[in-house]
């Protein structure tokens, strides 16, 4: 697998800015496929939303059967330490209310808004880490759009 070469020049600046979220809480309707998905397999767009917050350390697989396993109150727990990170890494409002509780009482919006925002700012999650590194090589980024804290080599 290749590595990026951080001293070349990126096409980042294409990416949304720091700071703000690209769609709000309440778009999960905008796409409509990627919304029923979630709505009745949430554990598989949480697994997808690991993989690529954590750099492909953890495998969607094993993020989708842990949610799947977790009691309901849990889930939400679990679910809003991968949406503080999504905030963290682009600096996000804590939006319309508390990581946990977006989570706890909506979590197919809470679920579909961090899929868009990865999605707009350059990873799929639905292609994994390792499909995103070959989509960002075939695309010439020289860094990765997602700058994680542990990413895979």
């Amino acid at each position: 697998m290749s590595s990026f070469n951080v001293e070349a020049p990126s096409k980042l600046s294409q990416f949304p800015p720091e700071g703000e979220w690209t769609t709000g809480f309440h778009d999960c309707c905008h796409d409509r496929n990627h919304c029923l998905k979630t709505c009745f397999c949430p554990m598989i767009t949480m697994g997808e939303i690991a993989e690529i917050i954590d750099g492909g350390t953890t495998s969607k697989q094993k993020a989708c059967c842990l949610y799947s396993f977790l009691p309901v109150g849990w889930k939400a727990m679990y679910a809003a330490g991968y949406r503080r990170r999504l905030r963290e890494m682009f600096k996000l409002p804590e939006d319309p209310h508390s990581d946990c509780l977006v989570h706890e009482f909506c979590c197919v919006c809470a679920l579909t808004q961090e899929f868009r925002e990865l999605k707009n700012r350059g990873a799929d999650p639905s292609l994994g880490w390792q499909g995103n590194l070959e989509k960002w090589n075939r695309e010439g980024l020289k860094e990765p759009p997602i700058q994680t804290r542990m990413a895979r080599c």
